[in-house]
């Protein structure tokens, strides 16, 4: 029965939190900001990538940096002057979209393009929390090992872009990027895996073109949401808010 009564309150949880990630979604669509969530171990570069895309996208980013206590990353990411919230989740080790909805409270909406949320360090948790946001990256470093990717299935499963990290570095840690990318294919046949050295300029260019044309691909995609929205004074709030719903749904990761 004890058992009964965990799976039902995990449900719960996830329910509550998908419906706030809804919210987010919409929030963030009626400022017109594509938003990317991006996750990855400690060390695999996910900072670096965010500064490395801040300082080479000619649009607006701003940036919500999940960490459990620090402001570490935030703080680095100040440095290239754009807004940032650094979200700190406590004992958890993922964001969920409540705390991703107080961070949106604290950004200027209108005055970004792209939100780039960093999620906390590690390729477990963060799966099956929805934040609300376009497109999931993951970025893997080939340190990590390269059996890493086939030992974390589902969150390589769950994403729409999949970066490996530090290839520069695989001959020194006798790491094959090769087996990774082909693991990584395995997994997620459809998915653009781009393999990268920041550290060396290698592939970056790959990263902001594939993040901009899934943006394209969004707005196309909204472009009779859009339409509508022109036309919000001659819509009544309740349809608004169920149109906003449906729409969310639509476009929300699914399992």
């Amino acid at each position: 029965m004890h058992k009964i009564a965990d799976v039902e309150i995990a449900k719960n949880i996830m329910d509550a939190n998908d419906r706030l990630a809804h919210k987010n979604l919409h929030l963030l669509e009626d400022h017109d900001i594509f938003c990317v969530d991006f996750v990855g171990a400690i060390g695999s570069g996910k900072t670096a990538l965010i500064e490395d895309l801040i300082d080479n996208l000619d649009e607006k980013v701003g940036v919500l940096a999940g960490d459990i206590i620090s402001d570490f990353d935030a703080d680095r990411i100040k440095s290239h002057n754009a807004p940032v919230v650094g979200l700190n989740t406590g004992t958890e080790c993922h964001l969920d979209a409540h705390l991703v909805g107080h961070g949106l409270g604290d950004l200027p909406l209108d005055d970004i393009d792209y939100l780039f949320i960093e999620n906390v360090g590690n390729l477990i948790c963060p799966v099956d929390f929805q934040l609300g946001s376009h497109m999931r990256v993951v970025v893997v470093s080939v340190t990590e090992g390269d059996d890493t990717v086939e030992k974390h299935p589902y969150i390589f499963k769950d994403s729409d872009l999949i970066i490996i990290n530090k290839i520069d570095l695989a001959d020194a840690v006798g790491a094959s990027t090769d087996k990774m990318v082909a693991d990584a294919k395995k997994l997620n046949p459809d998915v653009k895996v781009i393999t990268t050295s920041l550290k060396e300029g290698i592939g970056l260019d790959e990263v902001i073109e594939a993040i901009k044309d899934a943006k394209a691909h969004e707005a196309e995609h909204h472009h009779h949401h859009e339409h509508s929205h022109e036309h919000e004074h001659s819509h009544d709030h309740t349809h608004e808010h169920s149109h906003g719903h449906e729409h969310s749904h639509e476009h929300e990761h699914h399992h």
